[in-house]
């Protein structure tokens, strides 16, 4: 789910920050931050935030056999 009601809060994915690079986020408010710290000016961008891959499904223990009716 993309739109989740409970976002933790990071600077990560806050609208007033932007990316340096990995470690550092320059905020609009408190300046060079942490990408993992929040404040209570959080506020979400869904665009900014990358989910998760999904896990690939490994059917390598099955038989042919478990596919026939």
């Amino acid at each position: 789910m993309l739109f989740q009601k409970n976002i933790e809060p990071r600077c990560l994915y806050c609208k007033r920050g932007v990316a340096l690079d990995e470690e550092q986020i320059l905020c609009s408010l408190k300046g060079v931050v942490d990408p993992g710290g929040a404040c209570r000016a959080f506020r979400y961008d869904p665009l900014k935030r990358v989910p998760k891959k999904p896990v690939v499904a490994n059917f390598s223990h099955l038989k042919k056999e478990d596919f026939m009716l």
